[in-house]
């Protein structure tokens, strides 16, 4: 599949939640279904950027950096979102891209969900796309904290739309509209 890409000025992520950068690009939360981020720490406290060449099929982005990947040929979803409070519109296309992550699974397919540090908007497609492919939402989080990091969602809004469902979160934030 072509490469898609989404030519919105980049989210400035939210700073100040205290997490420390990842120690790995990306983290499988269950076979097939890996979330990162685009840089890392190394063991040796370097900063690295995460890179993404072969080793994904299909790759959704929640944020975009010059030089990341993946090639023109891996299949690319991006829906730009801020690790803040989102609208309706927004919410809507975590679903959708929760929605292709789980039907790639489910194909067989290799599968990276990444936003700036692989903890929040990754973490909030990620679980819903297990949802979507049987896990209980609760527990949906606990593998990706367990996985990926303890600081994996710790926007606790994200969390909250987790536990109330993205759908019921969606006409709420609507309400305000």
């Amino acid at each position: 599949m072509g490469h898609v890409t989404d030519h919105r000025e980049p989210i400035v992520r939210t700073k100040g939640r205290g997490a420390p950068d990842a120690g790995e690009p990306w983290n499988e939360i269950v076979p097939g279904l890996w979330m990162g981020g685009h840089r890392y720490r190394d063991v040796a406290g370097v900063l690295r950027d995460a890179v993404v060449a072969e080793e994904f099929d299909v790759v959704c982005s929640l944020y975009l950096r010059d030089g990341h990947g993946p090639p023109p040929h891996v299949e690319h979803h991006c829906a730009l979102v801020p690790d803040d409070p989102l609208s309706s519109a927004e919410i809507r296309a975590v679903l959708g891209l929760a929605e292709i992550a789980a039907e790639a699974v489910r194909g067989g397919r290799r599968v990276l969900v990444r936003c700036h540090s692989g903890y929040n908007r990754s973490g909030l497609v990620v679980a819903q796309a297990l949802v979507l492919l049987g896990h209980e939402m609760d527990d949906a989080i606990f593998l990706i904290r367990r996985r990926r990091s303890r600081w994996a969602l710790n926007n606790r809004l994200f969390e909250e739309y987790l536990t109330t469902g993205l759908d019921v979160a969606c006409l709420l934030t609507g309400l305000d509209a």
